[in-house]
């Protein structure tokens, strides 16, 4: 990974409310083409997850979930909707706390995050405001697809990212994270590298592709903003293939669980 001077991101303005089975490549470009920009080899677009799950159809209408014994059980402890409990136990892989109002999960994708990702923040909740948006199934492969959608389309050969806003421990605040990546190195090996002073870099790796996700999220914003994408220049992503699963700390290696 080349050390960049100086990075611009920019918001792509424009962008509709993306609805189940759209041409989210073809929205994207639109936005580009709106912003009065073209795209460039080595771009980095950062797509929040929801309009990625949007356009993947991802929505679930509690109304029709059927919450199992132990979804009951521990809803009652979380005092949360059973319905939704059913479904976070049923898009994870492990509980890793809970008390009143928290349930914290491993995801299937390795994530470990409070209620699977799940929630209705900006998702049109239906007649009877029971839909719930669920993770998109294998971000880094919606990331590799839509990066492929770009090229054909373009010629341009961009990176992508998948981002969320995720809490994190000791830590207030949600930051916006990598879900997904193609075509950058998501995990950045410095080790090997010297200091200052000559001294080799022993242990560091730097989470580009979060860095890069954080930095986009706050173009993004939490509320209304209609904000979702971010063009990002001067990073000069590179092709690499490794996805976003390379920032995920393997559980025997993970002091806090």
């Amino acid at each position: 990974m080349s050390h960049p001077r100086t990075i611009e991101l920019l918001a792509l303005p424009d962008m509709p409310l993306v609805q189940p089975g759209d041409d989210l490549a073809g929205l994207i470009l639109d936005a580009v083409r709106a912003a009065d920009r073209r795209l460039e080899d080595g771009d980095v677009l950062v797509v929040a997850q929801k309009i990625v799950s949007k356009a993947e159809d991802r929505g679930v209408d509690l109304g029709q979930v059927t919450p199992s014994a132990a979804a009951r059980r521990l809803a009652e402890e979380c005092d949360k909707d059973p319905r939704l409990v059913e479904l976070i136990l049923a898009e994870s892989t492990e509980v890793v706390r809970h008390r009143p109002g928290v349930l914290v999960v491993a995801h299937r994708l390795g994530v470990v995050l409070a209620n699977a990702g799940i929630d209705q923040s900006n998702v049109d909740a239906g007649d009877r405001g029971e839909r719930v948006l669920l993770l998109p199934r294998d971000p880094d492969d919606s990331c590799r697809r839509l990066a492929g959608d770009v090229r054909r389309r373009t010629g341009a050969e961009v990176a992508v990212i998948v981002n969320d806003s995720l809490g994190r421990a000791w830590r207030n605040g949600v930051c916006g994270v990598a879900l997904g990546a193609w075509g950058l190195p998501a995990l950045a090996d410095l080790r090997d590298r010297v200091d200052l002073f000559g001294r080799p870099l022993e242990v560091t790796q730097v989470a580009a592709a979060d860095e890069l996700a954080a930095a986009a999220s706050l173009l993004q914003g939490q509320a209304d903003e209609g904000l979702p994408v971010v063009l990002v220049r001067g990073f000069a992503a590179d092709g690499s293939a490794g996805g976003a699963g390379d920032l995920i700390r393997a559980k025997d290696e993970d002091l806090f669980r």
